[in-house]
């Protein structure tokens, strides 16, 4: 007979139970900088056995959005990966759990929509998602291997071209932290850079400062005459690079190639910090023709077909939007 766990749900970290983590988006690190910025709202899903050990865990969020045009507020679900288990326990049937405890807590909050995403295969937890009116939308996941081949020889003579033309130009990349000069203006090209885009709604700067602050965590600008022209978040876990966010000035200083050395100067840093991958966390939206997607894969990446789930806060639409797909 398989020994019941028990699904507990915590949402302040002074309530949080001793446990190990690897996963840096499922870590107690990551709950807090989410309890610390305003319009984010963490809840750790918490597994424990019989003795009250904790044998898995699942970081979820709730995300607050404003949007101007028209003026709206509503909150959307998030979650990145399917957490972290014990080998004693079954990994598919204590995520449905989890993910049913999970769902209520997303339905007590209103929110818009729920996203789950980056699931270790594709076909992870596909009956729980089901069970739970969630449905599937495929999504091309795109990352580098490091470890195999020098990252730079990957590059096309174009691409070599342009990063030693920006170079010349006096264009740098350097890491920042908590208290640099440089993070409110990396800020307001974030904000800038996605605010006609509500589902990567950028948080409070708090959330940064924490973030460049973190030992698992880089923040990386890309400057040309004190100015800031390129940022990305890059996190580290588990040798592996996720590069978060990235934003540039690439219409302004179209000459000085600024995404594209953002984007090199993150695969240059995760290779050089022995990370094994990189992965784009959004470059692989679900189209047929992504110009971004196709300029990611032109530094050398693959692509790998997996699913990424969807529930929204209202039935009828959900299911209208799950018999569309």
């Amino acid at each position: 007979m398989k020994e019941e766990v028990i699904i507990r749900l915590v949402s302040k970290q002074s309530d949080l139970p001793d446990f190990h983590s690897h996963n840096f988006f499922h870590s107690k690190e990551m709950f807090c900088i989410m309890e610390h910025t305003p319009s984010l709202e963490p809840c750790m899903a918490i597994a424990e056995d019989g003795q009250g050990c904790v044998v898995a865990h699942m970081l979820v969020g709730v995300f607050r959005h404003r949007t101007l045009f028209p003026p709206f507020v509503y909150w959307h679900g998030r979650a990145y990966g399917e957490g972290e288990y014990d080998d004693s326990v079954n990994r598919d049937r204590v995520f449905c759990l989890f993910l049913k405890a999970v769902t209520d807590y997303f339905r007590h909050k209103r929110c818009l929509y729920v996203e789950f995403s980056d699931l270790s295969c594709k076909m992870f937890g596909y009956d729980g998602f089901r069970r739970n009116h969630y449905f599937p939308v495929k999504w091309q996941e795109v990352h580098n291997s490091l470890h195999s081949v020098e990252p730079s020889l990957r590059l096309s003579e174009k691409m070599l071209r342009r990063i030693s033309e920006a170079k010349e130009k006096g264009v740098a990349s350097f890491a920042i932290k908590e208290d640099s000069p440089e993070l409110r203006q990396a800020y307001r090209l974030l904000k800038r850079f996605f605010r006609f885009k509500p589902r990567r709604s950028i948080p409070d700067i708090q959330f940064f400062r924490m973030i460049a602050a973190s030992d698992n965590c880089r923040m990386n600008v890309t400057c040309y005459k004190g100015r800031v022209i390129g940022v990305s978040v890059c996190v580290y876990s588990e040798d592996n690079a996720y590069m978060w966010h990235m934003a540039s000035l690439r219409k302004t200083h179209h000459s000085l190639h600024p995404t594209t050395f953002t984007v090199w100067s993150a695969i240059d840093n995760a290779h050089k910090a022995g990370m094994r991958h990189i992965y784009f966390l959004d470059a692989g939206l679900p189209f047929e023709r992504s110009r971004f997607r196709d300029f990611i894969l032109s530094f050398g990446g693959k692509q790998v077909s997996k699913y990424r789930w969807f529930r929204i806060g209202v039935p009828g639409i959900n299911r209208l939007v799950d018999r569309l797909l």
